[in-house]
């Protein structure tokens, strides 16, 4: 495994170079993986970056669910332009061709935007259920994705199962892809521009971000469920954007507002882990010592983090598909050595 550290990297006081030269030892030795970036950045600076096998700094990387997490920030900038009503809004009623669906039951007309951003429809759609009717690898079988969802049944709630009304935040959290599918779908029909130009006019172009790559559905959408491939840099930009309130150099590009109610608990998935709106939000480290964080994830172990104290964030790529151990390793990594070698005392503010 060969690292690459890039021209530009600026590890300074802030950082403490030995601990991150042990991680750089540990990740060649093979401890975590087939780990391929690893970049740390404060509000305003690229502090750290490294790559490993055969990446550089314009690799652009498939980070598979993250792309999730990046449909809520399109989500949130639509509402904030006044394009979409609010997270409220039903969703159904956006599709007229969908007005006849499988296993009709008026609560399919009553789903939200904010459903669909805290994985918590009624629809039975599970992704971590191989026997789930939605499971994404259905999904992929037939050509209309979104129709796909809408067609689900009602899932139930037998006597072994906690109901909505009984659970943390009075949602019921399940895991479903084509949920973040429908919401591409929706953002086209209420801006009335495909995805991927609306993306571009709205959040990456004032970030600076150009080089990426798009998939698309059978039906030819941008697929907003995973698999956008991006720079790692890039990726650094857009946690560095909600550390500081989704202001970037002196523009407000997504709404204080929605950072703050995007990345607050809205769904409980399990005893240490909550969910936003397509984000992901637990600690990290030692319990006397625990970091709150919010991220981005994907298989394979990708994770773009958040910490609002100390004031970092961090993007780690990797192409661990196949170990069912991939985000325990990202997590070790961040733990071990992320957060032990960032300094908060000299962190900078936003600009």
């Amino acid at each position: 495994m060969s690292a690459k550290h890039s021209p530009q990297m600026d590890a300074g006081a802030r950082i403490d170079r030995n601990l991150l030269r042990e991680m750089e030892v540990a990740i060649h030795s093979g401890s975590f993986g087939q780990v391929t970036s690893v970049l740390i950045g404060d509000p305003t600076d690229r502090l750290f970056e490294i790559y490993f096998q055969e990446a550089r700094h314009d690799t652009l990387h498939n980070t598979r669910s993250l792309t999730k997490t990046i449909t809520a920030m399109l989500i949130g900038i639509a509402i904030d332009l006044g394009m979409l009503p609010g997270v409220r809004a039903p969703v159904l009623p956006y599709f007229s061709d969908l007005q006849q669906v499988a296993h009709p039951d008026p609560r399919k007309l009553e789903i939200t935007i904010e459903d669909l951003l805290t994985m918590s429809s009624l629809v039975e759609c599970d992704d971590w259920n191989a026997f789930s009717r939605g499971n994404e690898e259905r999904m992929y079988l037939v050509e209309d994705w979104v129709r796909f969802f809408f067609d689900l049944p009602i899932r139930g709630f037998p006597d072994w199962t906690t109901r909505p009304e009984d659970s943390p935040y009075g949602r019921s959290f399940r895991y479903c892809t084509a949920g973040a599918v429908v919401l591409g779908a929706l953002l086209m029909q209420a801006t009335g521009m495909p995805v991927e130009a609306f993306a571009a006019r709205y959040l990456f172009n004032p970030l600076g971000i150009t080089d990426l790559q798009w998939q698309f559905t059978p039906t030819g959408q941008a697929m907003t469920g995973g698999g956008l491939s991006m720079r790692s840099r890039d990726l650094l930009k857009l946690v560095q954007l909600h550390l500081c309130g989704g202001r970037w150099q002196g523009s407000q590009v997504i709404s204080e507002r929605w950072v703050k109610n995007s990345t607050r608990p809205q769904a409980r998935i399990d005893e240490t882990t909550d969910y936003g709106y397509l984000w992901w939000l637990k600690e990290f480290g030692p319990y006397e010592k625990a970091c709150r964080a919010y991220y981005m994830a994907g298989a394979g172990g990708n994770k773009a983090l958040v910490f609002p104290e100390p004031g970092c964030c961090a993007v780690i790529t990797s192409t661990n598909f196949r170990r069912r151990d991939a985000h325990q390793l990202t997590d070790s990594l961040v733990e071990d050595y992320i957060l032990k070698a960032f300094r908060n005392e000299e962190s900078r503010p936003c600009k």
